[in-house]
């Protein structure tokens, strides 16, 4: 694949390149369980997603801000009764989290090794930084980046010191609200590629009236979509 322009690529990584939220949502499964006897799963799934908006701020994106969320969660429904061996249960099911394998996505990999040789491909990610390092490592694909940017938060200043310098740069992710649209805003394109599984947190309108803005199934659309730019 030959570009014309120099194209500085970045591509998110948790559910573009490869699966993580069925991992949380695996876990959200197992805390409604081990809770069932103080409050439903819905009433329960809800306290925690304002437990984790609530958090962010102090905690990050990611699985310990995640736990910590639950456990808060807990101890609220609970009335501060809840049991030392479901606290346990949350800490150990964190601990799998951080330990799974990791399965990347289709064509994940292909539209990466085509892209690689003729742009500058730079990882852009929220999350704990151990934890992001360890998923890239095990992704087989870390080579084939030129550089990782793992960020407290995806704003359009924060797309702007990533594009300076490019000719052209681009976003790719699932997430339209950290990938795409501050993309747009710090004048790169955004390609939304969307995952089966977003968290509600992510949730945003497509900026459909931007001529920057793309959508596409799956990253295997993605080399000749940057064809037909370039």
């Amino acid at each position: 694949m030959n570009l014309s322009d120099r194209w500085r690529i970045c591509f998110d990584a948790d559910d573009t390149l490869w699966h993580n939220e069925r991992v949380f949502r695996m876990t959200q499964e197992r805390f409604a369980e081990l809770l069932r006897d103080f409050v439903e799963a819905g009433p329960l799934m809800e306290r925690l997603l304002e437990a984790e908006r609530r958090n962010l701020g102090h905690y990050g994106y990611g699985v310990k801000g995640f736990v910590l969320s639950m456990i808060e969660t807990a101890i609220e429904v609970t009335e501060e009764r809840v049991p030392a061996s479901v606290i346990a249960e949350l800490l150990a099911a964190g601990q799998e989290m951080l330990a799974h394998p990791i399965d990347l996505l289709p064509h994940a990999r292909e539209a990466v090794e085509a892209l690689a040789p003729s742009a500058e491909l730079i990882l852009v990610t929220k999350g704990d930084l151990l934890d992001q390092e360890r998923k890239l490592a095990q992704s087989g694909l870390g080579d084939l980046f030129d550089g990782v940017e793992i960020v407290s938060e995806k704003r359009a200043e924060t797309y702007r010191r990533i594009y300076e310098g490019a000719d052209r740069a681009m976003m790719v992710g699932n997430s339209l609200k950290s990938d795409v649209i501050p993309s747009i805003e710090a004048g790169g394109w955004g390609v939304h590629v969307p995952h089966e599984l977003t968290w509600d947190l992510e949730a945003a309108e497509p900026p459909e009236a931007s001529p920057r803005f793309f959508q596409i199934s799956d990253l295997g659309a993605l080399p000749a979509l940057i064809l037909g730019l370039d």
